[in-house]
C-alpha cells in the first residue's frame, strides 16, 4: 500500500473575470455560498479526508483570504464578550490547520500555480482542489480518491461526464475501464472541440499528483492559451507511469460559473438546517407565483 496524501494545494490566483464586477477587487474564492466562502468548501472537504497542510496559491487582490483564515482579534473579543460561543468556535475552527501562502506573480496558468507550490512539498503524493468546483459535502469524491491512490499508487483524476456542448471547457481524456468506477488513461486532451473529444468524460477540479509532476512543470513549455497547462503535463507524466481518473457519480457543481453558482447556493442553502424549512417555502412560493403569472399571460392573449 502507498502512502497516503497529507498535503493539499489550491489555487487561487485566477483574475475571476466571469463574475466581474464583483471581483474586481475581492476574490473570487471569497464569493460566500449561504455563509461559507468558496475556498473553505474545499478546505473543510480535504480536512475530511484528514489532510491538515494547505498551499495556497494567491495573487493581486487575494489578500483578503488569508486574512480569512487568520484570527480577528476584535471580533473575537466581541463574539466573547457577547456570549456567542458557537459563532467564536465557527470563525476559528480552521485555525488549527497548517496554512501556506505563495503568490504566484504572472497568471501563467494551472500547471504553473501547482509548480510554484513545489518549495512546500517532500517527495510525497499531494491533492490539488479547485474551490471553484464544490462537491456535496455529502459525497466522498476526495475520500474514494486517496484510497485509490493508496491501493495504486498512481495519479488520480477525478472525472464526470459532461454534456458535448460543454467539452470544450474541460481537459477530456482517452481511456479505459480498470475497476469500478476508474479508468487506465491513455491520454489527455485540453479543451477540445466536441467533435474532435476523445470521449465525454471531462477532468473536474480534483486530483491526487505524484511528485514527479513538478519535474515535467519545471521543464514545461506554454500550450493552449500560452499558459503551463497541467494537462499537457499530465500527458507526459503517463509516458513514465500509469494515470487513472476516477468517474465521480455524485453532485458538483461548476461555482466559477454564474449558473452554476446559483444551483451551488440553492442546494447548500437547502441543505442548511437553520435555512431549509424556510428556504423550502419560499422556493415554492415564487414558483407558484410564475407558474399563476404564466397562465395570466396565456389567458391575457
Amino acid at each position: 500500500m502507498s502512502e497516503t496524501v497529507k498535503k493539499a494545494i489550491l489555487p487561487a490566483a485566477g483574475l475571476g473575470t466571469r463574475f466581474l464586477p464583483a471581483t474586481k477587487a475581492s476574490p473570487k474564492e471569497m464569493l460566500p455560498i449561504v455563509d461559507k466562502p468558496l475556498i473553505q468548501y474545499g478546505i473543510e472537504e480535504a480536512i475530511a479526508c484528514d489532510i491538515k497542510e494547505f498551499v495556497i496559491i494567491t495573487g493581486k487582490h487575494k489578500r483578503a483570504i488569508e486574512d480569512h483564515f487568520d484570527h480577528t482579534f476584535e471580533l473575537e473579543e466581541k463574539l466573547k464578550k457577547s456570549g456567542k460561543k458557537h459563532l467564536l468556535e465557527v470563525i476559528n475552527g480552521l485555525n488549527q490547520y497548517n496554512i501556506a501562502y505563495i503568490r504566484q506573480g504572472y497568471a501563467l496558468g494551472l500547471g504553473h500555480a501547482i509548480l510554484c507550490a513545489k518549495p512546500f512539498m517532500k517527495d510525497e503524493p499531494f491533492a490539488v482542489i479547485l474551490s471553484d468546483d464544490i462537491v456535496d459535502p455529502e459525497d466522498t469524491l476526495l475520500e474514494d480518491m486517496i484510497r485509490i491512490y493508496e491501493e495504486r499508487g498512481s495519479s488520480i483524476l477525478a472525472l464526470q461526464k459532461v454534456p458535448c456542448a460543454d467539452i470544450q471547457r474541460y481537459g477530456v481524456i482517452k481511456g479505459s475501464p480498470d475497476g469500478k468506477g476508474i479508468f487506465k488513461i491513455d491520454d489527455l486532451v485540453e479543451k477540445p472541440r466536441a467533435e474532435d473529444a476523445p470521449s465525454d468524460l471531462a477532468i473536474i477540479g480534483r486530483y491526487i499528483l505524484t511528485p514527479q509532476i513538478f519535474d515535467i512543470l519545471e521543464r514545461a513549455k506554454p500550450g493552449k492559451g500560452d499558459e503551463i497547462q497541467l494537462t499537457d503535463a499530465i500527458q507526459e507524466l503517463l509516458k513514465t507511469q500509469p494515470v487513472y481518473g476516477y468517474q465521480f457519480e455524485g453532485k458538483r457543481y461548476d461555482a466559477g460559473d454564474k449558473l452554476g453558482y446559483l444551483k451551488a447556493t440553492v442546494a447548500l442553502a437547502l441543505k442548511n438546517p437553520q435555512l431549509s424549512d424556510e428556504f423550502r417555502s419560499y422556493i415554492e412560493h415564487i414558483s407558484k407565483q410564475m407558474e399563476a403569472n404564466e397562465i395570466h399571460r396565456e389567458t391575457a392573449r
